[in-house]
């Protein structure tokens, strides 16, 4: 007698060695074609595409979506492929957090991929031995394949640490975390008029660029990635932090939709990560990788970059600027 349809574990992965995978794409073909040149490679038995329909004030997007799902239409391995394709252009937040429910929905973890997060082929093995690690420890919530340069003595010897805060550009989660996302952040404004603010590990100015982010996310002038950082952090969840930077953004350029300047996270190097994996004896926060990451957050994101970018396009300009600028903080007063 067979097993119902509705009894399968979800969770159970067909692979060892690679997780399901999702991929989220829209209108950058040439991108697309690089991560999923990577995918291919990997070979995931479960291969989930999502991606947002044209936008209307585009002409532009009508051939340039199309190229783009052309470039993912064939499947030469065995895997068994789901695809969430809007007609309609959803925009970035909605379609992005709308994918990612909808697919560990149907997966129970995964292994998340943009168009232009190029993942090294190690990305995809580690992310398979920690999503199994960690199934069932709630404490841990996602687990990072970037980790924006991080010192590697920082993570003492060991091939990952724990952090409140990480990056999105490759990264894994379970059903059982993203449960906690609200894309309109309900909670937030009680969480900011409490205090709570100050209970994260972050100094005051870490502090400021993120609820920067978060009011804007929960007034609708965010996309999709500052909820997800609040339903982590709010929520005193963990993530994990590679010690090898395994995943390149290249997505900094003037077709993108956030991104549109090159800056000093852009375009990083990446590496392999070796096998098999050390893994930290604590679950437990590293301090000394999360001042790394409030300090890339402080120096490199916010409305002040955003504006210095607009201003300064050179990013050779600009990181002239910033050199000249650490060293007059250094100088000592006469």
């Amino acid at each position: 007698m067979g097993v119902p349809e509705d009894a399968v574990d979800k969770t159970e992965r067909v692979s060892t060695d690679c997780p399901p995978v999702v991929l989220i794409v829209f209108n950058r073909p040439d991108l697309t074609e690089q991560v999923f040149a990577a995918v291919r490679q990997a070979r995931p038995r479960q291969l989930l595409v999502v991606a947002d329909g044209p936008r209307d004030t585009h002409p532009a997007d009508v051939d340039l979506c199309a190229a783009t799902r052309a470039a993912v239409a064939e499947v030469d391995w065995p895997c068994d492929v789901l695809r969430r394709y809007s007609e309609r252009n959803l925009g970035c937040g909605p379609a992005v957090s709308g994918g990612i429910g909808w697919a560990l929905d149907q997966v129970g973890e995964a292994l998340i991929l943009e168009d232009d997060c190029l993942p090294d082929h190690s990305l995809f093995a580690f992310c398979a031995e920690l999503l199994d690690r960690y199934r069932s420890d709630d404490r841990v919530m996602q687990i990072a394949g970037h980790n924006w340069a991080a010192p590697s003595d920082g993570y003492l010897g060991y091939s990952y640490a724990f952090n409140a805060f990480s990056p999105i550009w490759g990264w894994a989660t379970w059903r059982r975390a993203w449960e906690k996302y609200d894309f309109h952040m309900r909670t937030w404004p009680q969480f900011r008029e409490s205090g709570m603010l100050r209970g994260l590990p972050f100094g005051r100015r870490g502090q400021a660029v993120l609820s920067e982010y978060w009011n804007r996310a929960h007034e609708g002038r965010g996309t999709w990635d500052h909820q997800w950082q609040y339903a982590v952090m709010s929520h005193d969840g963990l993530s994990v932090s590679p010690s090898v930077n395994m995943v390149s953004n290249l997505g900094f350029r003037a077709d993108a939709t956030q991104t549109v300047l090159e800056g000093d996270v852009s375009h990083m190097p990446m590496g392999s990560m070796p096998f098999p994996l050390r893994h930290p004896p604590f679950v437990a926060e590293n301090p000394r990788v999360e001042e790394h990451f409030e300090r890339v957050l402080v120096e490199h994101t916010g409305r002040g970059v955003e504006l210095l970018r607009t201003i300064v396009p050179s990013h050779r300009l600009r990181r002239l600027l910033k050199r000249g600028l650490h060293a007059a903080r250094r100088r000592p007063a006469t």
